[in-house]
């Protein structure tokens, strides 16, 4: 059995809300040895905690995305601090990993004056990522000179992560000179998609990682569905593909270098001690249903 990890998923999104349990109990049962939901506002990030600290296979991000920021700086800099206050006050659970999303996205928002408060809210959560000694997980959209500029003048401490990583050779060249890490999404299986595998065979083997944005960007053959963290095999074979080598040694790759970034995936066993425990705990709850059933 392969089992992969998405880094990036939003089951916090209200998409789920219907059917989170479900989906997360399907999850498990599945070939994912865990993932990342990853919050991208203030509610979105303590949401993102909750449900981490409910499953051992879930890990939490916890920041303020481009998308979610507030009309006014004085309310920006309070949710910063409430997101601060979440990170510290959850450091024994070891469930956040990154301070993200967080970034610049410019095309959604078009006025100056509140690209400039994007400029300032990305500037502040790299500090903040900085003192808690996190990685950052960045959104860039239709602004990546400016992310770039922000990144060499404000330098990250614990490096971090491109997620959904634009399809654009310079801004990989560049990440990958920081040292940051390249996650891949449901974009890269797409048939609009064609210079796919030139861009996925510019990031080395140790710097990549695979993410569904779930329940977003489904990837093919499920594009157009609501995404869930299963789909990440899609992307793992798109990689595989290009890379010419196989899913099994994707799933291995990018198990190692969540490792590496994502703060507390250190304290992860290796792969198959995740999956010993976790089929221990499937079998266990086999076992206490037969009994019952039995009794």
């Amino acid at each position: 059995m392969i089992e992969l990890i998405d880094s990036h998923a939003h089951l916090d999104d209200e998409k789920f809300d219907v059917d989170r349990e479900k989906v997360i109990s399907e999850i498990e049962n599945s070939d994912i040895a865990c993932f990342v939901t990853a919050g991208y506002s203030l509610e979105a990030s303590k949401k993102a905690v909750k449900i981490a600290n409910q499953y051992n296979f879930i890990y939490a991000t916890c920041g303020i995305s481009p998308n979610d920021i507030p009309q006014d700086e004085e309310n920006l800099w309070k949710e910063i601090l409430e997101i601060e206050s979440i990170v510290k006050s959850n450091k024994d659970s070891k469930k956040i990993v990154a301070i993200g999303e967080i970034g610049l996205d410019y095309y959604w928002e078009k006025d100056d004056e509140r690209r400039n408060l994007q400029r300032k809210a990305f500037i502040k959560q790299i500090e903040l990522a900085n003192k808690l000694q996190l990685p950052i997980v960045i959104h860039t959209r239709d602004a990546i000179m400016d992310t770039l500029e922000i990144l060499k003048a404000n330098p990250v401490k614990e490096n971090g992560i491109f997620h959904c990583c634009p399809q654009n050779r310079e801004l990989i060249k560049e990440a990958l000179k920081f040292g940051f890490y390249i996650s891949f999404a449901g974009p890269i299986t797409f048939k609009s998609s064609k210079n796919a595998e030139e861009i996925i065979k510019l990031v080395p083997n140790n710097r990549i990682l695979i993410e569904t944005d779930s329940p977003y960007l489904a990837p093919e053959p499920v594009r157009g569905t609501r995404n869930d963290p299963r789909n990440v095999k899609y992307i793992a074979q798109k990689i595989a593909d290009a890379k010419g080598i196989s899913v099994q040694d994707v799933a291995n790759i990018t198990f190692e270098n969540a490792k590496k970034i994502l703060k507390n995936f250190e304290n992860l066993v290796d792969r198959s001690g995740v999956f010993q425990y976790n089929n221990f705990c499937r079998l266990t709850k086999a076992a206490i249903g037969e009994h019952s059933s039995a009794g």
